[in-house]
């Protein structure tokens, strides 16, 4: 398996990127910034002013709620289907969030005036991330109901097969203490409902190393939100290229 850090990286490996016509992107192409992005590093905090938007490649960032108390949960994800810093895009600039790297790769920053400029032309970039503006807030809710209503095996099969969606191979490299903080539960229902997926024959689990074994075993065992969310990235995102 290759590493994402080791893959040539390339802006149209984000696909609101590649669904940019040629002189969009080419526009904007000088001021991209390639930046690689370990596990675990914190792009912005709740409260920050966000200088930059990020077109994930490789990497998969997770925001976060933190609560007063310490305790955290996700509650949306982005990789290379689209952008992180929709706020800015919006007029906050800022965020209640917080966001994280939770898999290791490539992306590239644009900072914030350049993207408003580009944004405000009122073309094709606007209506993109409108769209996946939307679709992101289809995420962020359907998680709330997801974690209010479903079981820690059912969340844990959402979460896989949305991450699975993002990466080119079907192995994470991903603690259970990180998918109980990300998940918002005890790590003792992860290992739980991890060990019912492994001897079910659809994953298999060692020292922080998740390989999908039956993605459709997966899905048989997820609620219904993460087919909600796939069909509304699907609805809204899958013509993109017609801008």
């Amino acid at each position: 398996m290759v590493s994402a850090l080791s893959e040539q990286p390339s802006p149209k490996q984000n696909h609101l990127l590649a669904a940019l016509p040629t002189e969009t992107l080419e526009r904007i192409a000088p001021y991209l910034e390639l930046i690689a992005l370990p596990l675990g590093e914190v792009l912005y905090e709740s409260g920050d002013q966000l200088q930059h938007v990020y077109f994930l490649t490789s990497a998969i960032v997770s925001l976060n709620y933190l609560m007063e108390n310490g305790a955290s949960a996700e509650i949306a994800g982005v990789g290379n289907e689209g952008v992180l810093g929709v706020s800015i895009l919006m007029g906050g600039n800022t965020t209640t969030s917080r966001a994280s790297v939770h898999t290791a790769g490539y992306g590239y920053r644009l900072k914030r005036h350049l993207m408003m400029t580009e944004f405000n032309r009122g073309g094709p970039m606007m209506a993109l991330l409108l769209r996946y503006t939307q679709a992101l807030m289809t995420q962020i809710s359907q998680t709330a109901v997801c974690n209010r209503h479903h079981s820690v095996e059912q969340q844990l099969c959402r979460w896989l097969l949305l991450t699975l969606d993002r990466l080119p191979t079907n192995e994470l490299i991903m603690t259970q203490e990180l998918i109980a903080s990300m998940l918002g539960v005890r790590r003792e229902g992860i290992t739980e409902a991890a060990g019912n997926l492994q001897r079910a024959g659809f994953i298999s689990y060692r020292r922080g190393h998740i390989t999908v074994l039956d993605r459709l075993g997966l899905e048989t065992r997820s609620c219904e939100c993460y087919d909600v969310v796939k069909n509304e990235f699907h609805r809204l995102l899958s013509d993109l290229g017609r801008y």
